[in-house]
């Protein structure tokens, strides 16, 4: 062998070589693909004000989480303004809203029920047999009722005597009785004792009730509230609105008046306190409230029924890898309401971006605006800033409309009301 052709032949030896190593590095390449990190994994169970929120924040911005909302119903008809139907202020469909714009943001729609939470397999089961995993979990399961806290009454019973403060069903049965009700006839409003979903709710159910009795001419049928509380939201502005609008329609009773609830009878249509016994046309229980089913069956409910929850992260006090929201939630003064649960439901998304991928965590503030209406054109409003400190969400700044405002004001706040109820569902859902 010569020189020359040994250089010649090394490089050509080398380029074997290198010719085979690199196709076994690519055989290799190919045969073990790079796998890839898996994303955070986020279960949201309850697609109401708070849940849907909630899940729709989640994916604002990047395709970093994957989100699944798990709801029972197709629709969401929502409980907030749901007296305005009763009135006859507005259509029962303006009430009822689809997932398709909560979908577009690329969460994962699960519509069954949710039969088990296992905290320990961070896992979520369905009715279906669906087996969700999470790494964390947002629970908005609404509220439930104490049923046995008002002697006589029952789930069976609200079919009779309905609460009307849950689904759409309900709802519909209430403004059924009242449509039906023909003039001298009496109702009868049980109202619950704190905490509960949307504190001047029975009040301007009242009003809206009346006004639908009035507008068809049925002026001589009265309203009377049996009250748990010694007094209750914006009281001396109802009162004042009731006299104006509707003098001697609407009586208010509280527990020194009544002496308390001592029975519902749902065939017989009576309510009887300790000094008299009611014979209604129409009874309205609003039972005394507690957490949804699913916080008290996964253990996230305390003493008081509702789900104790740290104000600054709404993460449960008990197992931190749930947020609760909603009106299941308990952490201080922040009323139960659709404005607040979507101020929660923004706050869970929040702090569940900046724990998982590393988001921006800001401050967390809350606020509340409440508008009732007490007749077309005369709504009044209250509400406040909430923000967290030592655990627990703490009121500032109150504010409450006043006994002498213009009508114009009155009629201006009613606007307000509606192009709020147009704004915050379009955030919630679209």
């Amino acid at each position: 062998m010569n020189l020359r052709s040994y250089h010649v032949s090394k490089p050509n030896l080398i380029s074997r070589r290198g010719m085979i190593r690199a196709a076994a590095a690519a055989t290799a390449m190919f045969a073990c693909p790079v796998i890839a990190k898996a994303k955070p994994r986020v279960v949201v169970v309850g697609g109401g004000a708070g849940g849907a929120t909630a899940a729709k924040y989640l994916r604002h911005g990047n395709d970093a989480i994957d989100v699944t909302l798990i709801e029972v119903n197709r629709r969401y008809v929502t409980p907030f303004t749901s007296n305005l139907y009763l009135g006859g202020l507005k259509p029962f469909e303006t009430l009822s809203f689809g997932y398709e714009g909560v979908a577009a943001h690329g969460v994962g729609l699960v519509f069954d029920q949710v039969s088990a939470i296992d905290r320990d397999k961070k896992e979520v089961r369905t009715s279906g047999g669906a087996r969700l995993g999470y790494d964390r979990l947002v629970l908005s399961p609404g509220i439930d009722f104490r049923w046995d806290a008002v002697p006589g009454y029952s789930e069976a019973a609200s079919e009779r005597m309905p609460h009307g403060y849950r689904g759409g069903a309900q709802f519909q049965l209430l403004k059924n009785q009242l449509d039906a009700l023909s003039d001298g006839a009496l109702i009868v409003i049980i109202a619950p004792p704190n905490p509960y979903r949307c504190p001047p709710a029975p009040y301007e159910r009242a009003s809206m009730m009346a006004h639908a009795l009035k507008s068809r001419g049925v002026k001589n049928a009265r309203i009377v509230i049996l009250d748990a509380k010694d007094h209750f939201a914006m009281q001396t502005l109802f009162i004042d609105g009731w006299e104006r609008h509707y003098s001697g329609m609407i009586e208010w009773q509280d527990p020194t008046i009544h002496g308390g609830i001592k029975a519902v009878d749902p065939k017989a249509m009576t309510v009887t306190t300790d000094f008299e016994t009611h014979k209604a046309a129409l009874v309205n229980v609003i039972p005394p409230q507690i957490a949804g089913r699913l916080g008290r069956d996964a253990g996230l409910a305390d003493a008081s029924g509702f789900c104790p929850v740290d104000a600054g992260t709404m993460a449960s006090l008990i197992d931190p890898s749930i947020h609760v929201v909603g009106d299941s939630a308990t952490g201080g003064e922040f009323p139960k309401s659709g404005f607040a649960a979507n101020n929660e439901g923004k706050t869970a998304a929040m702090i569940i971006r900046a724990d998982l991928i590393g988001d921006r965590r800001m401050p967390v503030r809350f606020t509340n605006h409440c508008w009732s209406d007490i007749a077309p054109d005369d709504a009044i409003k209250n509400g406040a800033r909430y923000t967290p400190q030592d655990g627990k969400i703490v009121m500032s700044d109150p504010y409450t409309s006043q006994l002498d405002e213009s009508p114009q004001l009155r009629a201006k706040q009613a606007r307000e009301a509606a192009g709020w109820y147009i704004g915050m569902t379009t955030d919630i859902f679209g």
